[in-house]
């Protein structure tokens, strides 16, 4: 796996490369979001599963999401509440959402602002990503990035010096290469459905299926 510089591992996930980075969960395998194919290709991931789109904050993600002011008075509140976190709303997608997030088109979108610094401080440079975890499909999550960059040679990672130098920066530990880097539990998982949200997947965060603001 090729390790580049800040500005250099930007300059790839806007160019369309494949990267990976830590997140509060389990580490994520990213793309531009309308390079999403390569990931798929990379993990050998079904085309049934879609990918989720990882920004640094809602404002960055809500140009790929469809809905009255209503519904988004509704997702402000839950993002406001648990973002950053554990939590990936699937909400009806807008137009513009780029099929490679969701080859199968059902219309939505998951979306997620990951509560980890160094993630969140890559993704207000990159722009929002196309992302899952770093895995083959079918395998469990890879939680190192020293077994990422054994499994997935192709996609770029920050060399120590950068990471080091970005959580000087943000004041924040370090974790070394071979220790988890996350939580290693995957998010919560609620879509949006008929006013009220239903669990696609339990996770860290409970979200009840009537929650409003």
């Amino acid at each position: 796996m090729p390790q580049v510089s800040l500005t250099e591992l930007v300059a790839a996930a806007q160019a369309g490369e494949l990267v990976s980075f830590p997140t509060d969960t389990v580490p994520a395998l990213a793309a531009r979001p309308d390079a999403g194919d390569r990931i798929y290709a990379a993990k050998q991931r079904p085309a049934d599963k879609p990918l989720i789109l990882m920004g640094a904050s809602l404002g960055d993600l809500r140009p790929y999401i469809a809905g009255g002011a209503a519904e988004w008075a509704e997702w402000v509140a839950i993002a406001d509440r648990h973002w950053p976190g554990a939590l990936t709303l699937v909400l009806p997608a807008d137009d513009c959402l780029p099929p490679a997030i969701n080859p199968q088109n059902t219309g939505t979108v998951g979306i997620r602002v990951p509560a980890h610094p160094l993630a969140l401080h890559l993704l207000a440079h990159t722009g929002p990503l196309a992302t899952t975890s770093a895995n083959r499909s079918g395998e469990p999550p890879l939680e190192t990035m020293a077994a990422i960059e054994a499994s997935f040679p192709q996609a770029l990672t920050l060399t120590p010096s950068a990471t080091a130098d970005i959580y000087r920066m943000l004041d924040q530990p370090m974790p070394a290469a071979d220790q988890p880097q996350g939580s290693g539990q995957p998010s919560t998982v609620a879509q949006w459905q008929n006013h009220g949200w239903k669990i696609l997947r339990p996770g860290p965060i409970t979200l009840s299926t009537a929650e409003h603001p």
